[in-house]
């Protein structure tokens, strides 16, 4: 695929409007709470211009947003949160998600960044840690993850990325927060 991964402008507002509408359609079937109108969505980009920001989006070769992946500065600049990272629903499988996650670990690290964390939550009961009590033994939870349903934390895997933890019950009872982390100075 012929694609670039540039940073996405405040004052670009195609571009911008293209990016929320990739965010209400990729999250409308798992998670449509997250970015549930375009308003919604379109306030999600325009606060990836901030200080401590990062806002990537990759575009076909006619100028089109195929993907967006976003980040925030904490811990002084040490570690990133990947938050969020979409790709178009008919290009998926096609290694955008792929270089997006790398171009952003490639920022992060040009900024000094030690760490990238990231959540993926479980609102659709997509792996074994949905639907069930955590508590009080969370860790065997995690030890024995099982991805019936696609959840992404897998594609996170794939990219070097480790569950470092979960947040029960954080989208509701069942519903969990599947955190992430990635070294990107231990290399």
């Amino acid at each position: 695929m012929n694609m670039r991964i540039l940073d996405l402008q405040p004052d670009d507002e195609p571009t911008i409007r293209q990016v929320a509408a990739l965010l209400v359609a990729g999250f409308a079937t798992h998670a449509p709470e997250a970015w549930p109108t375009l308003e919604a969505a379109l306030e999600e980009v325009r606060e990836s211009f901030g200080k401590g920001r990062i806002s990537r989006v990759a575009v076909d070769a006619r100028g089109a947003a195929i993907g967006w992946i976003g980040g925030i500065s904490r811990y002084r600049g040490r570690v990133w949160e990947l938050h969020p990272l979409v790709v178009a629903g008919a290009l998926q499988g096609q290694g955008i998600g792929r270089a997006l996650v790398a171009d952003f670990e490639t920022q992060v690290r040009a900024r000094g960044g030690l760490t990238i964390t990231l959540g993926t939550d479980d609102e659709a009961d997509r792996t074994t840690l949905s639907g069930v009590n955590l508590y009080p033994n969370v860790w065997e939870h995690i030890a024995r993850i099982q991805n019936p349903g696609h959840h992404p934390y897998e594609f996170y895997q794939k990219q070097g990325y480790v569950i470092v933890g979960v947040v029960p019950d954080a989208d509701g009872l069942g519903k969990p927060d599947i955190l992430m982390a990635k070294s990107v100075a231990r290399q």
